[in-house]
């Protein structure tokens, strides 16, 4: 027979799950704690006097209180003191944050990445250098708890090396341990897929984070995609699901760059539409996509029939989505935002046409509530994975 958790394995699971209620929802009453949590406003208390001892939250009074009697105490996280490093490498540009306890973004940096070959010692020195200017500003009584990075690619959840990554040009590239040794800090990075981190940012503080069931699919030159099922994120065997982008809607039709043809990314992704309007081989990026939409929406004929061809197949991979997942809301992030908004008729009438009637009657559409910070917000939630697993061991290894 098995044993039961021990007392010191309860008290850990308590502490995690206590900081990921502050975490997630924000300042919070010890009587609010008590009620969600199920425990007793004892153990209540000295779990957050733990938490509190170690620097990773603060109690105070509540501001108003509109009861008599002696109002309960307000547990906030300490944002400012205890943070982690996010990174976000995209086709077009490279991201980084300074992102404290409780998901607020306290510094910011961006630079714009040149398409090309994927040189990973100047990617990962600039993504480096962001973090020391960061670092600096930082108190000096603050301490980085994780590391994390998304990027546009297939990614080996068990060492971050980008297996494959088309649309960076990148192939069995050692990313996470390279930029762990140019941090320098002692800690890993955690490397994701960057539609899996927005799915799961969209989960934890977007549009979608009162749904367990949701699809989000992410448009950054080719597309992506997220699976959140019953509140988890599906990674599959080695960390490759969600790449709904490489899921085939036209068969013979366009090819793609995973060596494959009628892709979804290949019908619907940046190249598609800008060579339906008549546009490529100009201009690139979000804002060639968004000209194009600004252009349908002023009457240009060439670019509503481009988005019309676009939002066909958007619409049919959406419904294939929607047959085999059932999910509560389907969530359009990057580029896709922009071209949901403007091609939202087309995909609906697929949806009519191809999704099952009981999939499809309580499904909700909608765009992403975290813009263009999704992928890095995602990488933020998975970089503070560890601490809220195990607060006080996690911050113990920081100090040391």
């Amino acid at each position: 027979m098995r044993a039961g958790p021990s007392q010191e394995d309860i008290r850990r699971h308590n502490l995690g799950a206590l900081l990921r209620h502050v975490h997630l929802g924000g300042p919070i009453s010890r009587a609010e704690l008590t009620s969600r949590m199920g425990l007793n406003r004892s153990t209540i208390m000295a779990l957050t006097s733990d938490l509190t001892a170690a620097g990773l939250v603060r109690e105070e009074l509540p501001r108003e209180t509109g009861r008599a009697g002696r109002p309960s105490l307000v547990v906030r996280p300490e944002s400012a003191r205890v943070y982690v490093f996010a990174f976000d490498v995209g086709p077009d540009r490279l991201a980084a944050a300074r992102v404290g306890l409780g998901g607020l973004i306290l510094d910011r940096r961006e630079a714009v990445r040149e398409r090309g070959a994927f040189e990973l010692a100047e990617l990962t020195a600039v993504l480096a250098g962001f973090a020391r200017q960061m670092r600096r500003k930082a108190a000096a009584d603050a301490v980085c708890v994780g590391a994390a990075a998304a990027v546009s690619g297939g990614v080996r959840k068990d060492d971050g090396v980008v297996r494959f990554g088309p649309n960076l040009k990148a192939e069995e590239v050692p990313f996470g341990e390279e930029l762990a040794r140019r941090l320098g800090l002692g800690l890993p990075v955690s490397v994701g897929n960057d539609a899996n981190l927005g799915a799961l940012a969209e989960h934890s503080r977007g549009v979608g984070a009162a749904v367990r069931d949701l699809v989000y699919l992410h448009g950054d030159v080719g597309i992506g995609g997220g699976i959140i099922s019953g509140g988890h994120l599906i990674g599959g065997h080695e960390g490759y699901g969600g790449e709904v982008g490489h899921m085939v809607v036209n068969p013979g039709g366009r090819a793609c760059g995973c060596g494959s043809h009628g892709c979804l990314e290949a019908e619907v992704g940046e190249r598609a539409l800008l060579e339906s309007a008549g546009r490529y081989g100009g201009h690139q990026g979000r804002d060639s996509v968004r000209a194009v939409v600004e252009a349908a929406d002023r009457g240009d004929i060439v670019a509503q029939e481009a988005l019309k061809r676009v939002g066909d197949w958007l619409g049919l991979g959406v419904a294939n989505l929607v047959n085999i997942f059932n999910p509560e809301m389907v969530i359009f992030g990057g580029m896709l935002r922009d071209i949901y908004l403007g091609a939202a008729a087309q995909v609906r009438s697929r949806l009519a046409l191809h999704a099952m009637a009981p999939q499809r009657e309580r499904l909700r559409l909608r765009t992403s509530s975290l813009g263009d910070a999704a992928t890095l917000v995602g990488a933020a939630e998975l970089a503070f994975a560890n601490v809220l697993s195990d607060p006080l061991e996690v911050l113990a290894r920081a100090h040391a």
